[in-house]
């Protein structure tokens, strides 16, 4: 399909709106394009046969869980992304200049400020209040982000990678939320799927404390 085309059409400023909002229900899309929720519904479930769309269950507050969409890794192919090209440009260059050891630097220090603007938010005492905060600031960053429990521990799922190519040349790139799934949510925890390396997913089982 072509992007111009598609997001002139109900479902690309559904698209255009879920990657605004991160997710949204079919009634809260119903009552932005003053349309019904049965027709929103069905335009719905053909972007998630699509690939470009996921269903979730969320609680929002007491009542009954509601069920929410967001974007897929596929969908966000269909946005401009220059932004991993510039940063893949920017790699290679202080590659070529101050080897491996630079980029491993460069990180380094991005991984430090990184983490420390989020242990200001992840101030939660357990495991599930901390990885719940971690996967709001994930959000807020324009990450598809959630966790849920597993078998000894929870797992953290990130369903986008804006940064996916980049990762495929420079592995440091993925240093960063290692670091940050050490310091803020502490414990051990492994990568046990990666967008980059062909997954529909970055997955983290973190054990728990």
């Amino acid at each position: 399909m072509q992007a111009d085309r598609f997001f002139q059409t109900t479902r690309g400023r559904i698209v255009e709106e879920l990657r605004r909002r991160k997710s949204a229900s079919a009634i809260d899309l119903a009552g932005l394009f003053n349309l019904s929720p049965n027709a929103i519904r069905q335009q719905l479930v053909v972007l998630e046969r699509d690939g470009l769309v996921l269903e979730k269950s969320v609680r929002r507050g007491r009542t009954k869980p509601t069920y929410e969409f967001s974007l897929t890794q596929e969908a966000e192919k269909l946005f401009p992304q220059q932004y991993d090209k510039m940063l893949g440009a920017v790699l290679r260059e202080v590659k070529e200049q101050f080897g491996d050891d630079g980029v491993s630097k460069v990180f380094d220090g991005i991984a430090k400020r990184t983490v420390a603007k989020t242990k200001a938010r992840v101030t939660a005492k357990d495991t599930p209040g901390k990885m719940a905060q971690l996967a709001e600031v994930l959000r807020e960053g324009g990450v598809v982000a959630e966790y849920s429990l597993i078998e000894g521990g929870y797992a953290l799922h990130e369903h986008n990678c804006p940064y996916s190519e980049v990762v495929k040349d420079h592995p440091e790139v993925c240093s960063v939320i290692h670091q940050v799934l050490d310091q803020t949510v502490g414990g051990e925890h492994v990568q046990t799927e990666s967008i980059a390396t062909g997954g529909t997913q970055c997955r983290f089982e973190v054990k728990a404390n």
